[in-house]
């Protein structure tokens, strides 16, 4: 099984779980997070030529924030889409 790491705000809300602390998102902010989730849904693939040397790099960067590079490259992809 794969392992699974988590940052700092996921780990907060799985000490609160344990603690038994834990209160779930209502309203407005459970529609807020349901719609970024759905804002991020990946529905389309894409196929690039890229430089062999560029995706190395990366994937040690997406290595070193702990998470699958492609992952990392649909953030980057989203990111610059916003400021379009």
């Amino acid at each position: 099984m794969k392992k699974q790491y988590l940052d700092a705000e996921e780990k907060e809300i799985m000490e609160a779980i344990e603690k038994d602390e834990f209160v779930p998102l209502t309203g407005i902010e459970l529609k807020r997070v349901a719609d970024a989730i759905a804002a991020r849904k990946k529905d389309m693939i894409l196929t690039i030529r890229v430089n062999r040397n560029d995706i190395n790099r990366i994937k040690k960067m997406a290595e070193k924030r702990k998470i699958p590079y492609q992952s990392y490259l649909s953030e980057i992809i989203h990111r610059i889409s916003q400021t379009a």
